[in-house]
């Protein structure tokens, strides 16, 4: 099991994230510096913060239980994500970096009314919610596995940890952290590699056993939108729901207002996508090795029975002193990078969107952030205790809670950008139908079986598109009924 090596990795990675913390706090002088670091951060370093703010625990635990489960398919997701990065470069960035704002949904007031800003923001504020809870959750299954401790504890000292040098640090830590973070949690990845093909002999002999049990295969090209391994969804359908990821979600545009200008942040936006392509290569490859080491090779019997906690047994139990601890470190580095953006972001758009505190008041707002960040953590404890419920892998959990609350974000900017005249009324309404249409599609994987039953049932990167399509569609049906309330008014 853990030996006092393992625990000394542990320790002392944890020791090193918080006084990187205590060192930024030092040098924060005001809200600006807090959350955009004064706005000249380099691009290469917010290009890999960006890519550890998408990647986790989800993204090491979820990939390989998914290849494991199933076979490389996602990888096409990749596609999609590829697609977005020019329309974020040529769409949102350039007018995001010219309004002058401080949030993503300061500029739908600019468009439409402060309501549409608060609303986009508290959208925003539930589809992260759940992203924490994930977030805290996942780690959680390994901490319950190296201590025996009962989930509730596991996923109280993940929050608490987070939210300790996030409120320190801010931005910098944040990014800071998220490269050293990236660099372990990459390391950790082909170290998993590395045992598995080590226990079945090589890894050309490891990926030819995969070959023939199936797991290789990564395209395919059948249409069927009630699942998400196929071309037309993971690849077409599904660059709504990265472009809304990366367009409208406040821990990107964050980082692309601490770079110098639009070229340093779309150079950080494609450093991002293209180290994810070899994020989701490295960890996919994971799950495959994983699946020839117990089930191909029988180098060793598995005795879970979750795709879930397959990694986890492997790092325990397998791993050697020492290495074990530095994987455990890596899992946490990944979700301690993403929890502090998170939180970053989360307390940023309360004090800005749904306070819209004055930014005169920059030391009030510090302040006021850092206060935030231990609230929104609460609360994302809580979340993780929903996010604990159901059986399915944690990426298809945790891809399904973000593609919620994407759609309408997605189309709230649209409008704003391209049809700024739409009644601010009209396009409130539109987005409250855009969730209500969404509802009739969606398969929720928490619930007990038989609970909710789609009208149609499609995978979830149609999610945003179908909201995204509703709301845009409502938001002009709707414009001239309140235009002509007005003009008679």
């Amino acid at each position: 099991m853990f030996s006092v090596w393992d625990w000394a990795v542990v320790v002392l990675y944890f020791a090193a994230m918080a006084g990187i913390g205590v060192y930024f706090s030092r040098r924060n002088r005001d809200f600006k510096d807090f959350m955009f670091g004064g706005g000249n951060m380099p691009w290469l370093a917010v290009g890999i913060s960006l890519i550890a703010t998408s990647v986790s625990a989800n993204t090491f635990l979820g990939n390989p239980a998914e290849a494991y489960a199933n076979d490389m398919r996602l990888l096409m997701l990749n596609f999609g994500s590829l697609a977005s990065i020019a329309i974020v470069g040529f769409v949102f960035i350039p007018r995001f970096r010219s309004s002058g704002v401080k949030s993503a949904y300061e500029l739908l007031e600019q468009r439409f009314s402060r309501p549409v800003r608060r609303t986009a923001a508290t959208l925003y504020s539930c589809h992260l919610l759940l992203r924490m809870g994930m977030l805290i959750y996942a780690p959680s299954l390994v901490l319950m596995k190296i201590t025996g401790a009962p989930f509730w504890v596991a996923a109280i000292s993940m929050a608490v940890f987070a939210m300790l040098y996030t409120s320190l640090g801010g931005i910098k830590a944040a990014t800071t952290t998220d490269i050293i973070q990236f660099c372990i949690f990459f390391g950790g990845g082909l170290l998993c590699i590395y045992f598995c093909a080590k226990g079945v002999g090589s890894f050309s002999k490891t990926w030819e056993m995969a070959q023939a049990a199936g797991k290789t295969r990564w395209l395919d090209f059948t249409f069927d939108p009630a699942s998400e391994r196929n071309f037309f969804s993971a690849a077409i359908v599904y660059i709504a729901f990265e472009t809304a990821i990366r367009g409208c979600d406040q821990q990107f545009v964050q980082r692309y207002l601490s770079t110098k200008n639009v070229r340093a942040a779309n150079y950080s936006s494609l450093t991002s996508s293209l180290l994810g392509v070899c994020v989701g290569l490295l960890f996919f490859t994971v799950g495959i090795c994983l699946y020839v080491y117990f089930q191909v090779a029988h180098v060793e019997v598995l005795p879970v029975t979750k795709v879930n906690e397959v990694l986890p047994y492997f790092i325990i139990h397998v791993l050697p002193p020492g290495v074990k601890g530095l994987l455990v470190a890596a899992i946490m580095a990944a979700d301690m990078g993403a929890l502090s953006s998170v939180l970053t972001a989360l307390s940023n758009t309360t004090v800005v969107d749904l306070r819209a505190s004055s930014p005169n008041d920059a030391e009030i707002n510090l302040s006021n952030a850092r206060r935030w960040v231990w609230l929104w953590g609460l609360l994302g404890l809580l979340a993780s205790f929903v996010c604990a419920l159901g059986n399915i892998s944690i990426l298809s959990k945790a891809l399904f809670f973000t593609s919620l609350f994407t759609g309408p974000l997605l189309a709230l900017f649209l409008l704003a950008f391209f049809r700024p005249h739409l009644h601010p009324t009209a396009v409130l309404c539109a987005v409250f139908g855009g969730i209500i249409v969404l509802l009739l599609f969606l398969k929720i994987p928490v619930l007990p079986e038989g609970m909710w039953t789609p009208l149609y049932q499609v995978s979830w990167p149609w999610n945003p598109l179908i909201s995204m399509s509703a709301t845009v569609i409502l938001a002009h049906v709707l414009h001239p009924f309140f235009r002509m309330r007005a003009v008679s008014v």
